[in-house]
């Protein structure tokens, strides 16, 4: 207000000055007077590194006040906070009774959460993120695809590095390197890959053939994770910790390669979806509440979200990925459009952080599952006869 008067002030005063005035209707364009902000307005401000010492948590507690994607990642990390406080609070006894009884079953508790990733996250330094929650008991199921399994396996056979985006792909392709992003992967780690699985696969054969055993994506990927038998695996802990692995596009990669060849020299294998989709829904129908963060986009994002449609909706959601929604597609969707689908429930306050999530997850998971890193116990809590000989695999 003062300066909106100090400004007329002056304007009057050079009109006087020069014997003519500024006409009314840029005076009115420019002067428009504004309505007081409500009582709860939240001003802009950002972190003050003034002190000389830097302080993490009070400096992505400030995103909340910075604007922009900052704000969307305080909210994010709001809405997780909110997942977290309901699961760890008790749940109702009716609400329970009905699934614990079944064998097999993951228990249930007060919220079920869904992580849902791309296979490039697994490729990328988020594996260990990942990993983190699955061996502190901190989610309850994870939906992913072919390279998302692949890649965590593979890891353990041979290292990833780090490349540069720009190299060409005709010198790496003649060198036997193959390049996701700025990510290099040896093609020998494929057939270390192939060499570890292809003896699992025959005994998968065996098993079908000889017990009638029908597996599913989902059993699948839980008996490579006891196989594998390395505590650095997503896999393995999940396996030990009873979390559930979907993967709907599960032979949209090098495992898929791996199966078309093995086709041919023990033909037979049948992975039957129809067990996973089955698994999955009855998950969320079963569910007292839902949590959904999905880390990018395609069938893991809408894998989840459809999952939640069968109870009306994720009472929680955040998604954090770079796609827009104007071509329409499924990856760039909002979450309100989810709302429409019956997907995320309508009295939710869901999120969607437009960013990449190498940059975002890390400190996501630091403001909010590691700070309730007490609550939760992991495999690692039970006792020696509960658990598998951790024996890391060179």
């Amino acid at each position: 207000r003062k300066l909106f008067n100090l400004l007329r002030l002056l304007i009057d005063q050079v009109s006087v000055r020069s014997g003519m005035e500024a006409p009314d209707a840029a005076l009115d364009a420019v002067f428009v007077k504004s309505h007081s902000m409500p009582s709860d307005a939240v001003p802009v401000k950002g972190y003050d590194f003034s002190s000389g010492s830097v302080d993490y948590h009070s400096l992505l507690s400030t995103y909340n006040t910075i604007g922009f994607q900052a704000t969307h990642f305080g909210l994010a990390v709001k809405e997780i906070r909110n997942m977290l406080e309901t699961k760890i609070q008790k749940a109702p006894e009716d609400a329970l009774k009905p699934y614990l009884s079944e064998p097999g079953d993951r228990p249930v508790d007060n919220c079920t959460i869904f992580l849902g990733y791309t296979s490039n996250l697994i490729t990328s330094g988020i594996r260990e993120t990942i990993r983190y929650l699955v061996q502190h008991n901190m989610v309850d199921c994870l939906v992913t695809s072919a390279g998302g399994i692949e890649e965590d396996f593979i890891k353990c056979l041979g290292h990833t590095y780090i490349g540069d985006f720009s190299l060409s792909g005709k010198e790496l392709r003649s060198k036997g390197i193959n390049r996701t992003g700025n990510l290099l992967m040896p093609n020998d780690n494929y057939c270390k890959f192939e060499e570890w699985i292809t003896p699992i696969l025959d005994r998968l054969v065996d098993e079908q053939k000889s017990k009638g055993k029908v597996w599913s994506p989902s059993s699948f990927i839980a008996e490579l994770g006891k196989e594998i038998n390395n505590p650095q695996s997503v896999y393995y802990w999940a396996y030990m910790n009873n979390i559930p692995v979907f993967c709907p596009a599960l032979t949209d990669g090098s495992l898929g390669d791996i199966i078309y060849f093995h086709s041919y020299k023990k033909p037979g294998l049948v992975v039957d979806l129809v067990q996973d989709i089955r698994r999955i829904n009855l998950i969320s129908v079963k569910a007292v509440n839902t949590g959904m963060i999905i880390l990018g986009g395609g069938v893991i994002k809408h894998h989840v979200c459809n999952a939640n449609l069968m109870r009306n909706g994720a009472d929680y959601a955040v998604y954090v990925n770079t796609g827009q929604e104007f071509d329409g597609s499924d990856a760039g969707a909002r979450p309100d459009e989810a709302v429409s689908w019956g997907k995320i429930k309508q009295s939710a306050c869901p999120v969607k952080v437009y960013a990449d999530a190498s940059l975002v997850f890390p400190l996501l998971v630091a403001e909010t599952f590691a700070r309730y890193h007490s609550k939760f116990s992991g495999a690692e809590g039970k006792s020696t006869s509960d658990q598998l000989n951790c024996t890391q695999q060179q």
